[in-house]
């Protein structure tokens, strides 16, 4: 429990809002979360993520990447405590994620291909991340946008792609796109460096992600309201 109880406190700091001086009002700075699904924490996936994060940061969005670590993630064991906590009963970096998540304003999730999918260690991550949060009291993914990023040697990428975005699309999160599928090529990072369509399609995902979000919160400070919410209907196909 003190464990805990110190990961809150930690979380608390981390997510503090940044501000913009703009010589009179300071507003904050919307965020950025961009979550590393690879075990390699400066690999051929984090060099796509970081292409996105500077060209976020050169548009005024803050970004802060995420490492899921080598640690063992396990899939979802269907308990449904997070029905009644909004958190995984499992201690360990999903929560940490969680914590955080509430107070970013967009999300980026990268995965390295295996096998013509995404890595196993996001798909567990994933799985109990949305799986809680969409069950949480303040639903922290809805209405917010999110982007997958893939990289791989050579092919499987667009199987891993539309994988991570069905995430997104059961979640009600705007998708944000780019020039082509958000994909990268190379075997190492110095590959994906020489990969320059694949990182001016990065910059063109950042750039589109940075204007939506400006977008919407011009609209929301005009006082455009947001999607009416309905209570969830749930059908059955076997009776």
């Amino acid at each position: 429990m003190a464990d805990e109880s110190v990961r809150h406190e930690k979380a608390k700091r981390m997510t503090k809002p940044d501000t913009v001086d703009t010589g009179h009002d300071q507003e904050p700075k919307m965020k950025v979360l961009l979550v590393n699904g690879s075990p390699h924490a400066k690999g051929c996936t984090y060099t796509a993520l970081e292409e996105v994060s500077k060209t976020l940061n050169a548009d005024g969005i803050e970004t802060e990447m995420f490492q899921i670590g080598t640690k063992p993630l396990s899939g979802c064991t269907a308990c449904g405590s997070c029905r009644e906590t909004g958190r995984c009963k499992i201690p360990d970096r999903v929560n940490e994620f969680l914590d955080i998540a509430a107070n970013a304003d967009g999300f980026v999730f990268g995965s390295p291909v295996h096998f013509a999918a995404a890595g196993g260690a996001i798909t567990s991550f994933m799985n109990r991340a949305f799986f809680a949060g969409m069950r949480s009291s303040g639903r922290i993914f809805r209405l917010k946008p999110a982007a997958a990023v893939v990289s791989a040697r050579r092919a499987g990428t667009t199987a891993a792609f539309d994988q991570l975005n069905k995430y997104f699309t059961i979640s009600e999160m705007p998708v944000m796109s780019s020039k082509y599928w958000n994909n990268v090529h190379g075997f190492t990072p110095e590959d994906v460096k020489k990969d320059l369509e694949g990182l001016q399609v990065m910059r063109v995902l950042g750039r589109n992600m940075a204007w939506f979000l400006k977008c919407k919160k011009a609209g929301i400070k005009a006082g455009v309201p947001l999607p009416e919410r309905e209570e969830p209907i749930a059908t059955n196909f076997i009776r």
